[in-house]
């Protein structure tokens, strides 16, 4: 699926968005309907440690709010979703560019939708590989997410 206005205009503000933007990433892509992003993180004066490879909290900060927005655009305004817990695996050293990409499918929507039918909460948890140009894993994140149903006010 393509980029509509609506998301072309939120990546724009996210990239300006000081709090991303110090995280050094850049989001490249939205889809319309919000089921995939796509992340890069270029190494840079911004995001390089002491040693010369990208700095993990840039590596972490990069990939941080993707699945629980992603989650609620498609659950909408009668769920509550939050980060709940996270961790990150450094596999090598990210000497050059890294990218990230986020995927919902529907199959994983309808799931939160039948848990929380039986159950008044449910976390999920989503892993992110941050991967060079060739594909090679240089970072793993683990995202678990709580999403409960909105309680009427």
């Amino acid at each position: 699926m393509r980029e509509s206005l609506r998301t072309r205009l939120t990546r724009w503000g996210f990239n300006l968005w000081p709090c991303y933007r110090g995280t050094g990433g850049r989001v490249t892509f939205i889809a319309a309907d919000w089921r995939e992003v796509r992340v890069r993180l270029p190494l840079s004066w911004r995001t390089r440690n002491y040693v010369g490879t990208i700095f993990g909290g840039s590596l972490y900060g990069a990939v941080d709010p993707f699945y629980m927005l992603m989650l609620m655009e498609n659950l909408g305004p009668s769920y509550v979703v939050w980060d709940k817990a996270a961790a990150i695996r450094f596999r090598r050293p990210g000497g050059d560019t890294l990218y990230a990409s986020f995927k919902l499918d529907e199959a994983e929507l309808t799931e939160i939708r039948r848990l929380l039918a039986e159950h008044p909460k449910v976390d999920r948890t989503y892993p992110i590989q941050l991967v060079d140009h060739a594909g090679v894993v240089h970072a793993e994140v683990e995202k678990t997410i709580h999403i409960s149903l909105r309680l009427p006010s």
